[in-house]
């Protein structure tokens, strides 16, 4: 799972910055690295945003492990 969680954190950063760019300099970066003007799309571009709302729903549903250290594999019962 830490290999997933990786690609996940890594793509929801890259949203997280594209959002901030578009916030503040009303720039799309995904949009721009495929050729493209600000709101436009191409099936590359909608698979890059689902990739990281994906990414969104996989971290959070990890959330709580992920904070508390653990994961269900490593939990011990006494």
């Amino acid at each position: 799972m830490k290999k997933a969680d990786l690609v996940a954190g890594t793509l929801v950063i890259v949203g997280a910055l594209n959002w901030g760019l578009v916030a503040v300099a009303e720039f799309d970066l995904v949009a721009a690295i495929f050729g493209l003007d600000f709101g436009e799309t191409n099936a590359a571009t909608r698979i890059v945003y689902g990739l990281v709302a994906i990414s969104g729903l996989w971290l959070a549903a990890r959330a709580g492990s992920m904070l508390s250290g653990s994961s269900r594999s490593q939990r011990v019962t006494a």
